[in-house]
């Protein structure tokens, strides 16, 4: 009879890929094993698979009915993909069966902020308030986000504008709200940003800041640069001395490049070094406290986080919410 494989979290976290690829070959030969699921469920979490992670969970469950550790990253992923009724009943069910474990607490208050704040008491998401659409065109000095909602009333309309984002909340029913946040591909001039609300939908524009098309909506700017010239520019001047103008941007963006960070960036900074010059166990200590912790904890102590779950712990002038 062959040796039974062992995966601890350990093996799991120094590389999510390779443990999902061995515990399925595992599967394959043993597929009666809850804590097979239960592992590669947790190596799904870490790679923000969470359709996959509800799925190993689920047959975790079935092999194994008073899993907690199953009902946990099945309550995780739900959360993640805003089934918040379906997480608050998963970790409510973890809990009954583990109560020593601060994480099911931490969890399931962090689900009831977000069923009071969507209305979501019953059923999942799509059934708490129905499906709008929204779009958004360009011209080459505004963007225009439509939403599909008639005949709104203009004291129901919110909107919050931010250099790279802008939020909308619209009251459909005493019980439903529409709430929708981007986050912008560029930053815009938010005093010039205005909205109207028409009989049959809701248009924010929003003011850009530079002339330059936009590829898409939302998400982050690329590493590339928006412009290559073909050769060196050199633009007319008055002066008698002309001057490189490419090279001076250069100069310019050496100089921003050799400023020292300061503040958080200098704290990211070093967070970076710690983790580029850390041992593996120091990585595996960094990557298993922020994850399990919603990036409230960051520790370097193996010994201290390896053998629990690391809880959510911010600090105490600050309230913790999941976004």
């Amino acid at each position: 009879m062959a040796a039974e494989r062992v995966f601890t979290e350990q093996l799991i976290e120094v590389c999510p890929e390779k443990a999902v690829e061995e515990l399925t070959e595992a599967l394959e030969q043993d597929s009666d094993k809850a804590d097979y699921y239960c592992q590669r469920a947790y190596a799904y979490l870490l790679l923000q698979n969470y359709k996959e992670v509800v799925e190993d969970a689920n047959k975790a469950l079935q092999l194994k009915p008073n899993y907690a550790s199953a009902y946990l990253k099945k309550g995780i992923a739900e959360y993640h993909l805003k089934m918040y009724p379906s997480s608050m009943e998963s970790f409510t069910r973890g809990q009954e069966l583990d109560d020593e474990n601060a994480s099911f607490s931490t969890w399931i208050k962090t689900c009831k902020e977000n069923l009071d704040s969507t209305g979501q008491q019953d059923g999942n998401a799509e059934e708490a308030v129905p499906k709008i659409k929204h779009d958004w065109y360009q011209t080459d000095s505004h963007v225009i986000v439509t939403i599909m909602i008639k005949n709104a009333s203009k004291d129901d309309v919110k909107v919050e504008f931010a250099e790279s984002n802008v939020s909308a909340s619209v009251k459909l029913s005493a019980e439903n709200h529409f709430k929708l946040k981007l986050n912008l591909l560029h930053p815009i001039a938010t005093q010039y940003c205005a909205v109207k609300v028409l009989g049959t939908k809701i248009e924010i524009k929003l003011k850009k800041t530079e002339a330059t098309r936009w590829e898409k909506l939302e998400g982050a700017l690329p590493d590339i640069k928006n412009f290559i010239p073909v050769q060196s520019l050199q633009y007319p001047s008055s002066s008698q001395c002309t001057r490189n103008w490419d090279k001076l941007v250069m100069e310019i963006k050496q100089e921003e490049n050799d400023e020292k960070p300061e503040g958080d960036a200098a704290l990211n900074q070093l967070f970076q070094k710690i983790y580029a010059d850390g041992t593996d166990e120091v990585k595996r200590a960094m990557n298993k406290s922020f994850t399990e912790s919603g990036g409230t904890v960051l520790s370097t102590n193996w010994t201290e986080v390896g053998n629990k779950t690391v809880a959510v712990n911010p600090p105490d002038d600050m309230e913790w919410k999941k976004l």
